[in-house]
């Protein structure tokens, strides 16, 4: 908040000041939840965890992430897949669906590298957990067919895709937590909306601007 009234505002007051000031008016996030991990059918193919905490990288679509998480609904749960760039923590594409399938991790490839085909790097690493929809041969398949080297967390280690979960514990905190969604429809809803505003509108605390910015000036 405090960066966003200095870049938007020219307010500057000191961080501490506006921390107090949002806690006298209940303006505080709430506190992140822990993810709950799940495994589930058989794996097929494992690899080799490459990214191995690296969480940085020197060009857009050199090395990504990808999860899947899930928002419950009174009529079920909407599942969402994502796929995180690290080069400036953009979300590069997303798919949502009623069933924790492998096709929706599929298909949130493809809409990945139709969106980013020109400007994919020569060696684009795609780092996962160990879900089945990631060991299966249908991910092999695609990630072949598209060149893409896979890298995966070792079991039992999440932080090894500790950026794919960081996005999600915000995205729960910032806007699940606080507007519950009702119907499917409402839940993907949310979930545009609040990626367009991740993307183009959030400031992140170690650049200063939002994730965009950075990308579409590079």
């Amino acid at each position: 908040m405090w960066q966003w009234l200095k870049n938007n505002e020219g307010i500057y007051r000191n961080p501490k000041t506006i921390l107090r000031i949002m806690k006298k008016y209940d303006l505080l996030s709430k506190i992140r939840r822990h993810r709950k991990w799940q495994q589930m059918g058989r794996q097929v193919h494992k690899y080799a965890n490459l990214l191995n905490r690296q969480f940085h990288a020197q060009r857009p679509n050199s090395k990504w992430v990808t999860d899947i998480s899930y928002i419950q609904t009174k009529q079920g749960v909407v599942y969402l897949s994502m796929i995180r760039d690290l080069y400036d923590n953009s979300i590069v594409a997303y798919k949502t669906g009623t069933r924790q399938t492998v096709n929706l991790v599929l298909d949130t490839i493809r809409l990945a590298m139709k969106q980013e085909k020109k400007k994919i790097a020569a060696e684009l690493q795609l780092h996962s957990d160990q879900g089945f929809q990631y060991t299966s041969q249908a991910y092999f398949n695609l990630t072949k067919q598209y060149g893409i080297t896979p890298s995966m967390s070792r079991r039992g280690n999440p932080y090894d895709n500790a950026m794919a979960e960081n996005f999600f514990s915000i995205r729960k905190t910032e806007c699940i937590y606080r507007h519950k969604p009702a119907t499917f429809s409402e839940a993907n809803e949310m979930i545009d909306r609040y990626i367009h505003f991740y993307n183009h509108e959030r400031i992140q605390l170690k650049t200063g601007e939002p994730p965009l910015t950075q990308r579409l000036s590079s």
